[in-house]
């Protein structure tokens, strides 16, 4: 079992690489490949690795490959453009937040305070600002003064100033007074250096309360953003500024987040104080609004107020249904059902909400009010109808017309929902007689009907196959329905002196979808089988030794089943092309099929040996050597050499055991035979590839497994086909 379950995976393998050796030969040798295709394939792998993980856990563990991820931004995809895609869903989500508080989640860059900004004409001055002023003319001069502590400046000549209080643009006005009574024809020039800063209070429900160091131009907001904004405890509709015992200001920060409005804004003073109280009223409401989020109220507000602080219904919102959640004196929950539907005229439904709402707003529902038409027609898709008005010829007109291959015989089926369940009726329609107008076939549509148009008979535009190689009009050609290979080649004006008839390729795409099919399966039934028994050496390992060497052996048998994987059927198809008088109505004359390619190269007159010789080679064909002077040719057989079991890879595609006892089996007829004295001979053509297989029974998993990667790429090397194994 041991050693047939080796020869079927070598004999498929090689039957793989078989299947490309000949085009790979000739389109190498027609393209001008250059080096030995032994130096086009890469060195495998060391076989021998250090080892530290039990083999227990390594046969867990499933091969992983490595796969490049491409950074992609996270975008979630919004409500209308999975309307569009098609993948809206009709559950509404309640998955919403306190509206406007991520908008602190970003600690600032810095919490130093900003002293070299300009400063408007509204900047209120105070002790620690120094004041830059400049004057030219009839008198020069350059002062730079700091308020004191007692709000003053003092300048030569016109003395001490009290400047504490006034706003920029009055203190200029100040100082142009003062230098007038003393001096004429002067310029002068007022400008701030370094602002001063400032201690603000920030206290009650904020993320981080505490005494903060500001710049003299902070505001409410940048106060505010410096303490991490307020707690989700924490109201954003009423921020308090707090001056000398009295509220001197009140900000709702709904103004800035949904208008951009700063108006109420106002600027600190020294040793204010910013009180944020406890969190107001909240409502929440989720589904098709702009913005669902859960919000704060002030004041009186109506269900149409918070739709617009939502920022409006969504394109797809449905108008026909409204679901408000309400909690009623903080012991159970009530459900409201009605509609947005001319609310602001009606102050019943448009109530005044509470604290606890949630509001719910739907999606409108798909309510598919369309013909389905597909098949021979120039735009086939889905078409909006009026049940019953919209007729067979309105449909094929929005839809341009019938093509000029469809048939005069449509379908039609119909589903008719009836107590008993659905009901499905299917009836044919005469299109000529539909777009003459005939009311008999010329019907009503329904919604969701299905209009097929036929094709005439058996309808295919182009049919395309390629030949190539050794014949006189290479080239693709279309063919006509029942076409034959004889018939082909004629029309490529047959072929050429040099063409090497045996050695013909001819692959079709429904044989190659097949053989990938069937490969993969072996493959996964292989792997399967590796993954067995290694789960059973597995549990009888004794020693940590053993634990090691069965760990390589299982890693090198992962290897070999991908190597397998990275191997590609051709869908090539062992045919005996013969001359076009014996080819025509035989076997081989085979009808093609779209997509079917034939190539004939050019007679090769070289024999490969490859497997367990002495010397791997290529040997000048001559029609008196047989296969064994070939084997001397190479060196002779190896010790390892099965003498018994060699065969040859024909050039035609198919595979021939070389070697016969006196009694032997028969798989092609099922029975057993006699052979005659000297009939172990057969037949070597110019292009086949001997090959002289290991004895396999004789070795270990590991010296198999190593062995069977030698055949395989010394015959890919020999066949002049690449196989990565490792």
């Amino acid at each position: 079992m041991k050693k047939n379950r080796c020869y079927g995976i070598v004999a498929l393998l090689c039957s793989l690489i078989l299947t490309g050796q000949v085009y790979a030969q000739e389109i190498q040798s027609t393209q001008g490949l250059s080096g030995s295709p032994s130096q086009q394939l890469s060195s495998p792998q060391s076989l021998q690795q250090p080892v530290n993980q039990p083999l227990q856990q390594l046969i867990l563990q499933q091969p992983v490959k490595a796969v490049e991820h491409k950074t992609v931004p996270d975008r979630t995809s919004s409500g209308f453009e999975q309307y569009v895609a098609g993948t809206a869903s009709l559950a509404l989500s309640t998955d919403i937040r306190q509206f406007g508080y991520d908008l602190f989640e970003k600690p600032p860059s810095t919490f130093a305070p900003v002293t070299s900004v300009p400063v408007g004409p509204d900047y209120v001055l105070g002790p620690g600002d120094e004041i830059r002023i400049t004057v030219w003319g009839k008198i020069d001069g350059t002062w730079n003064v700091v308020v004191d502590r007692d709000g003053s400046i003092s300048l030569p000549k016109i003395g001490m100033l009290g400047v504490t209080g006034l706003t920029f643009q009055e203190l200029k006005g100040l100082l142009q007074k003062e230098f007038s009574k003393y001096f004429t024809g002067f310029e002068m020039n007022v400008s701030m250096g370094p602002l001063r800063t400032m201690r603000v209070y920030i206290v009650g429900n904020a993320q981080r309360p505490g005494a903060y160091t500001v710049s003299s131009l902070s505001t409410i907001i940048n106060a505010v953003f410096e303490a991490g904004g307020p707690a989700k405890t924490g109201s954003l509709r009423d921020l308090q500024v707090k001056r000398n015992g009295r509220t001197v200001g009140h900000f709702d920060m709904y103004d800035f987040l949904l208008k951009g409005d700063k108006a109420q804004d106002i600027r600190l003073m020294p040793e204010d104080v910013i009180f944020i109280p406890p969190v107001g009223p909240l409502v929440g409401i989720a589904g098709n609004v702009n913005t669902p989020a859960i919000y704060e109220l002030k004041g009186e507000t109506r269900l149409l107020d918070l739709i617009r602080t939502a920022g409006g219904l969504t394109g797809i919102a449905f108008k026909g249904r409204v679901q408000v959640q309400r909690i009623e004196s903080h012991q159970f929950r009530t459900i409201f059902e009605g509609d947005l539907i001319d609310m602001d005229k009606n102050v019943a439904k448009n109530f005044l909400l509470q604290s606890g709402d949630l509001v719910k707003v739907f999606s409108v529902v798909e309510a598919k009010n369309t013909v389905t038409l597909t098949g021979a027609v120039s735009y086939p898709g889905d078409y909006g109808v009026t049940a019953g008005v919209t007729k067979v010829k309105d449909i094929i007109q929005l839809a341009g017309g019938l093509l000029y291959y469809a048939a005069n015989q449509a379908e039609v089926t119909r589903v008719t929902v009836t107590g008993a369940g659905p009901v499905t009726e299917v009836f044919p329609i005469d299109l000529s007689r539909a777009l003459e107008g005939d009311p008999q076939h010329n019907v009503a549509m329904k919604v969701n009907d299905y209009i097929f148009v036929r094709t005439v008979p058996e309808w295919d535009l182009y049919r395309l196959v390629s030949i190539s190689g050794e014949v006189k009009y290479p080239g693709v050609y279309t063919i006509r329905k029942g076409e034959v290979l004889s018939s082909l080649i004629e029309r490529a004006g047959g072929y050429t002196d040099k063409a090497y008839l045996k050695g013909a390729i001819f692959r079709r795409e429904s044989v190659r979808a097949l053989q990938q099919k069937s490969h993969a399966e072996m493959i996964e039934r292989l792997d399967r089988e590796l993954f067995a028994r290694g789960s059973a050496q597995a549990s009888v390992a004794s020693s940590q030794e053993e634990i090691q060497s069965k760990k390589v052996e299982l890693e090198q048998k992962q290897k070999f089943v991908e190597s397998l994987r990275s191997i590609k059927v051709t869908g090539r198809m062992t045919i005996g092309l013969s001359h076009l008088r014996l080819l025509k109505g035989s076997e081989s004359d085979l009808e093609l099929e779209n997509n079917d390619s034939l190539f004939i190269p050019a007679k090769n007159n070289v024999v490969n040996v490859s497997g367990s010789v002495m010397s791997l080679g290529s040997f000048v064909y001559r029609s008196s050597l047989d296969y064994r002077d070939y084997v001397e040719m190479a060196g002779g057989y190896s010790d390892s050499a099965d003498r018994s079991n060699v065969y040859v890879l024909k050039v035609d595609g198919s595979a021939r055991k070389l070697t016969r006892g006196f009694m032997n089996w028969n798989s092609a007829k099922t029975r057993w035979e006699v052979s005659a004295y000297g009939d172990d001979v057969r037949e070597i053509d110019p292009g086949d590839t001997i090959v002289v297989p290991e004895k396999l029974e004789r070795i270990a998993w590991l010296r198999e497994f190593k062995d069977i990667t030698q055949i395989l790429m010394q015959i890919a090397v020999a066949a002049g086909v690449v196989v990565n194994l490792f």
